[in-house]
Formats: structure tokens, sequence, C-alpha cells
């Protein structure tokens, strides 16, 4: 036995009914023993959880989100970014670890945050299992769609597919938050769950568990409660053993929510009124929706009618798909749904298209368009913005960043008038010698084609019939004229009954068979008393799936809008043709704040309330990086790293989980009260170590200590004096306070870590009976601290 004393620790433990005659808990100590250091210092380091941070992109800057988080040599990769520009090298440091990925966490479903996944899944082998939640599914599929499509408008894109996007997101794991997920084989006993981050639709905050410690990842969080988003839940979290959060606008501050709105409405309507046209240029399907809310009421409210437009190559789809996220929004519009049955996003002041020639109805008529892409470099926005700039009565209203090289961020931080170049991209039909030579080309690919299948089909059915016929027969063998192995066209056209025929010149047959017929299939099917056995399955009718529908009973089948893939993919020759043109810019360009991210001063709050014990900073500006850093590790923690792209840190935890047996001696003596569904109990004991793996809990050789009452949760005065009443006590209030009788007076006092009652005597005695009693371990020696120890 090892003389060791924990100093009063306060570590809750619940159980259910009766107590088993032996059972383990979890402790994490901060440091082990002296007496015991020699003989567990290797286990230690073995039983703790490893964690290590390596940055692929996304750091000292605004680039895309991509970082490997190793648990214990599990390797996460939370999320997988791109940018509008989609440039290669920015995905080298992926490309390098891409293979030994096991899992990838995806957060937000825009392409800063998953936008890499198709191309290193067709080009870096990124094969692991993807986990986000269904909004983030599915509007991160459109979003990929989009941009694929407006690139191929303009280019011949050919970066990845539309088939390398449905191969991407094929076989993502979809979670619901607050779900926990336990994953399997090399990331045994690793916990994932998502939770509310705010920002976007389905915007995930991920907290991945390992032996009672908690990494958070929390980039992109927006506590304020929108029009169709809840805050986040992150500053619920407390004392994660890592929090990885980014630096993204610690150095910026937000006026308050109704002041924007107002200003942003004010802005439009000044426009619209002086007869000039409004864009928006957006994303595919994030923030884009809060703006259409805001929109809509505002519209519905005054009874505008100026038209409002949203779009995109996939505007019906994405509209299609958020009417049936009600649950994943805000509060408000869960509950007016529930009792109006009125859908948020029953769109009847926004109009939804999907080709730039819908608007030329209203070339001279006041509008508000929004449309993607948000970087102004392709796509609808692109070509709006030429031509609305040179006229000074328009306004292109921006309501977030622009990605660092894109013309959207050259306009923010350069304001006009001032002229600028663009490239003018358009694909067009091939005509004449053109087309000719393509034809002429397409001809020359298809007979190549043709011959080469035809010459695989019947090497394939001439090894199929000598097949079948070896084993109907033992006789001689079939012999094959390698003549026949080239079919003539005419033979080669030939069907019976779908199948293809067999061509006879050439085989000699068997001497022992009689009358071959080709092709001949033979019945296999199973008999029984009652005749021929049969497939229930085969009668089902198969049903869609609920949740892939929506209120007016269109399916939700992930794909683009069909007359814009149509049109992308029409079969006629067509080629690209561009040229470059200098723009004069004289209308007015505005940046107000519609991102949805909290402000420096409420990531600064929310980063202290959680306290973790280590910080890793990510994802902003070298100067609000460093900013954030010295602030946090002046007030929050004294462990905080910002790592460079492909710098490996370190951030395992002091803390190391022991299992810990309660012996069968211990338990005998333990009294149990029942709370609830649960059953608590004081527990004093000594430690004795049995194995490198287990420590075990025995009864102490000397009566422990009087324990002190502790309150666990919140009590209310009226709970309270209805339970004194109970006991006989004469109770009343007198002064936001129970006055017990002549001498006592029982009051709440104010205290930062916890909710306490403060009397004057011994009264205390009855807060025992209705509060969780907390696990005391006193041993006899001093050397184990547990004045910071997490609480489990």
């Amino acid at each position: 036995m090892y003389p060791c004393h924990f100093s009063r620790p306060e570590l809750s433990f619940s159980k259910t009914l009766s107590p088993p005659p032996s059972f383990s808990v979890e402790l994490s100590l901060r440091q082990v023993p002296p007496a015991l250091s020699p003989s567990l210092s290797h286990s230690r380091r073995r039983m703790g959880t490893s964690v290590q941070v390596t940055p692929l992109s996304g750091v000292y800057g605004e680039s895309p989100l991509c970082y490997l988080v190793a648990i214990d040599g599990f390797n996460l990769l939370m999320d997988c970014g791109w940018n509008d520009l989609f440039d290669p090298s920015l995905l080298q440091p992926l490309s390098r670890v891409a293979k030994s990925v096991d899992a990838v966490l995806i957060s937000h479903p825009d392409i800063l945050h998953l936008g890499a996944l198709p191309y290193a899944r067709k080009h870096f082998g990124l094969s692991a299992p993807v986990y986000a939640t269904e909004p983030v599914y599915r509007l991160g599929l459109l979003t990929m769609y989009d941009h694929y499509l407006s690139r191929r408008q303009i280019s011949d894109f050919d970066m990845f597919t539309l088939d390398d996007i449905d191969a991407a997101f094929q076989n993502v794991i979809r979670l619901k938050y607050s779900q926990n997920y336990h994953l399997s084989e090399n990331g045994e006993g690793i916990v994932i769950a998502p939770h509310v981050a705010g920002h976007l639709l389905g915007g995930t905050i991920w907290k991945i568990t390992k032996d009672g410690e908690d990494v958070v990842y929390a980039v992109d969080f927006n506590h304020r409660k929108e029009r169709h988003l809840n805050g986040t839940v992150l500053e619920s979290f407390v004392r994660p053993a890592v929090l990885i959060t980014d630096a993204y606008n610690a150095l910026n501050n937000q006026v308050y929510k109704r002041q924007r709105d107002q200003e942003f409405i004010d802005a439009i309507l000044r426009v619209l009124r002086a007869d000039g046209t409004v864009l928006l240029p957006v994303d595919t399907a994030g923030r884009v929706l809060e703006l259409i809310l805001i929109l809509e009421q505002y519209w519905a409210q005054q009874h505008l009618s100026f038209p409002i437009f949203f779009l995109t190559n996939v505007a019906s789809s994405t509209v299609e798909y958020v009417k049936s996220f009600l649950e994943w929004m805000s509060d408000s519009i869960a509950k007016s749904f529930e009792h109006t049955r009125d859908n948020a996003f029953l769109l009847k002041y926004v109009t939804l298209i999907i080709n730039k020639s819908d608007l030329e109805n209203y070339a001279g008529v006041p509008k508000v368009v929004l449309t993607s892409m948000a970087s102004l470099e392709v796509g609808f926005s692109h070509d709006i913005f030429v031509e609305l700039a040179t006229d000074a009565k328009n306004l292109v209203l921006f309501t977030e960043r622009g990605q660092f090289g894109t013309l959207a961020r050259m306009l923010q931080v350069d304001p006009p008038p001032k002229a600028v170049k663009v490239t003018m991209s358009k694909r067009v039909p091939l005509v004449g010698d053109e087309l000719k030579a393509y034809e002429e080309e397409q001809e020359k690919i298809k007979k190549e084609e043709a011959v080469k299948k035809a010459s695989i089909v019947k090497v394939e059915e001439v090894r199929a019939v000598s097949s079948h016929l070896s084993e109907s027969t033992k006789g001689e063998p079939m012999v094959i004229d390698p003549a026949s192995a080239t079919a003539s066209p005419k033979a080669a056209s030939s069907h019976f009954r779908g199948q293809m025929d067999i061509l006879i010149d050439g085989f000699t047959p068997p001497s022992t068979s009689v009358a071959p017929m080709f092709p001949f299939f033979e019945n296999t099917a199973e008999w029984d008393d009652f005749g021929e056995v049969i497939n229930p399955d085969d009668y089902v009718i198969q049903e869609e799936d609920s949740n892939h529908m929506v209120g007016n009973g269109k399916s939700l089948d992930a794909k683009p809008d069909e007359a814009s893939v149509h049109l992308l993919l029409d079969s006629t020759p067509s080629k690209v043709m561009s040229h470059e043109m200098t723009v004069q810019v004289k209308c007015a360009l505005l940046y107000m704040d519609f991102e949805g991210r909290s402000d420096g001063r409420s990531v600064k709050s929310i980063i202290s309330h959680a306290a973790p014990l280590k910080l890793v900073l990510v994802h902003g500006s070298a100067e609000a990086t460093e900013h954030l850093k010295m602030h946090c590790a002046k007030h929050v923690c004294p462990h905080v790293y910002a790592p460079q792209i492909e710098e490996t840190i370190d951030v395992t935890s002091d803390l190391c989980a022991y299992k810990v047996q309660l012996s069968e001696k211990l338990m005998s003596n333990v009294l149990f009260r029942k709370m609830g569904e649960n059953e608590i109990s004081w527990m004093d004991s000594v430690a004795e170590k049995t194995n490198e793996k287990m420590l075990t809990l025995l009864p102490p050789p000397s009566a422990p200590p009087v324990h002190k009452s502790v309150l666990v949760g919140d009590l209310k005065l009226a709970d309270f004096k209805q339970y004194l009443s109970t006991k006989g006590v004469q109770v009343e209030f007198a002064g936001g306070a129970l006055k017990c009788g002549e001498h006592i007076t029982v009051r709440k006092i104010s205290d930062s870590s916890q909710k306490v009652f403060y009397t004057q005597n011994s009264m205390t005695a009855a807060v025992n009976f209705s509060c969780i009693v907390i696990v005391d371990l006193c041993c006899l020696h001093s050397g184990w601290d547990w004045s910071s120890t997490d609480y489990y």
C-alpha cells in the first residue's frame, strides 16, 4: 500500500440501483506521487492521451482551413478547404498526409471548409470516412456543384468533375447535434460529437473525447442568435484539455445587430428609389440564407414591390433543401412553424432563377440581385458586376470580406473610382470547319472504341461458352479457332433474347455432345413442395426516404438543378472564347459585416469562459493571431500556441487518466441515498497499486474527517422553504430570505464558482438532504495536487 494523501478532491460519482461488488472509475491526476513515480512513469506515458496538431493550411493568414489532429496516433483531418481560385499549390501539405488520414470532420458547408474534398479524393488518395451534419452534407454538395458549373461555363475546368463530387460525398456519415459517435478499429475509445456553432446552417463545433479529456475544434462560430440560426454552445464547454479556435475576427468589433440590419436596408432602398440596381455577391448556400430572410421580412412588412432575385446554378435546389431543415434552425423559426405551419423559406418576394437571361426582362427595372460567387472571380456575379460597374447609380454591396487575391478583395481595399481589368469568357457552339474537324475526330474515336469494345466482348463470350461446355461434358475439350476472336460487324450486331449470339464457325464440338444449342441458359430456380421458391424482396415497393422529401412532395435527392445541368452538359460541340477588357468602376461599393462570426471582444470572452488547459490559434491574419495569442496567454491560460503550416505541436495534456477499482471491502461500508434515478454517497478511501494499469481503493485505516455540506446545482428558496416545512420547521419569507423561527435566517449569497446557501448555525445539515453529495478520497500522505483537478 502506498501512503498518499488526496487533499479533499471533489469527484462526482453516481450509480444506478445497488452497487456491484467491485467496479472501476477514472481519475485524472496532475502529478504522479513520488512513491509511485518510478513504477507508474512508463504507464502514464502509455495511458495518457497524446494530442498533436499540424496545420496544413489556414494559419497566419486567411487561406482555407485544413488541420491534422492526431489523437493517440489516430489522424483526424479537421476540415478540407480550398478557395475560389482553386490554387493547387495550397494543397501540397495535404497531399503529403492524405493517405494517412483516418477520418475527416467537416465544420461548415462552404468552399473554405470542404472545397478540396473531391480533388483530394481523386488525386491524393484521401479515402477516409467523412463526418458532418445533414445540412453541411447537403448544402456542401450543392456548393461544390455550383462552383463546378460556374467554372465549366467559362473554361475547360478539369480539377474535378460532377462524378468526383458525388464520389467524395456519397459516403459521408451524417450526425445530429450532440450525438456521440464512437469510432471503431484504430479509433477505438475516441468519441466525436457535433455541436451548434452558428455562422452557417448545420455549422459544427467538434468535440473529440478520449480517456475523459476533450479536444474541441471551434472555428467560425457565432454567439449571436440570428433569424435562422441559434448561437453557439461553445460557452457551455468548461475546461477542455485542448481548444483549437480561430483568430479571424480578433481585431474586429461589430455594431449592434438591429442597427446593422437597418443600415443594410436603408442602403439598398436609397439605390432602388434612385432607379439603381443592387448586386449582392454571396455564397451558394450559407450566409445568403440570412440575407434572404432579412429582405423577405422587410419587403413583407413595408409591402415593397422592387423585385428580388436569387441567382445561382442551384438556387431552387438550395431553397428546397433548406425548407426541410427547420429543426436545425433557430428556436423562433421552429416555434413559428409549430404554431402556424408557415415555413420561413416559402419565399413570396424573392424569385429563384438559375439563368442570367431571366434578368433580361428586368433590364431597366430597379432590383436586388443576390448571386454567387462572392469573390467576383467567376460565375453570375462576375458578369453582372461588369454590366453594373459603369453606372454610378448602381451599388455592389459586399456582405463578407473577399478572399485574398480575388477581384472582390481588390475592390474592397481600393474603392472607386478606378479601372480594373477583367477577363470575359463564354462558351459558344462550334461552326464551320471547326465543327467539321471536331465531328471527324469524334467519329474516329468512336470507331476505335467500338472495335476495342467488340473485341473484348467476343473474347469474354468465348470464354464463357468454353467454361459452360467444359462443365456440362467431360468429353474432348472444345477447340477454338483463333480467327473467331475477331467477329464481323454483321455477326457482332446479331442478338438473341437480349444476349449476344455465339459464333459457331470455327468451333469443333466434342464427340460426346448431341445437338448443341447456343445460347442456352439453364433455369437454376429453387423448388419446394409448394412450387418455385420466391424472394419476397422482389415484390416489395420501395418507399422513398422521408428525410429527402419536402412539404410539396418533391424528392430531395442531391443533384444540381436539372435546367442548369442541361445547359452545361449540352452535347452540342462548343469552345470557350475569352478576352480581356478594362472596366471603369463608377458604381458605389459598400461593405457590411454579415459574415456571422463572433467579434473580437466576444471571442475573448468565450475563450475565457471555456478556460481551456491548452489553446491553439489558427486562421487569422498575423496581426490578429499575435494579438489574441498575447491576450489569452495573459488572461486565459499560459499554454497558447500559434503554429506555422506543417509545424507539429504537441499539446498532450499533463493530465493522465487511470482506472481505479473500488474494492468490495470499500463498497460494503458505503451508504447510498436515493436521488431521483440515481443513488449517491460520500466515499473515503486509500489507494493501493495492484498493477501497472490499475489502482485499487480500500477503506481508510482511520476515521475520515467530517464532511462539509456541498450543494451542486441550484436550489430555489421556495423549494427549500417547502422542504423545511415538511420537517416541522416554522419558516417564512422576509426581505428575500427565509426566516426559520426566531434566531435563524437563510439566504442565497453570490459566488462566482458555485451556488451555495448561507446559514447562521447548524441548519446547514438540512441542506445536505437535498443536494448531490460528493465523492471524497482521503489518504494519509501528501504528494498529489488536486487543487486544479478537472471534475468528471
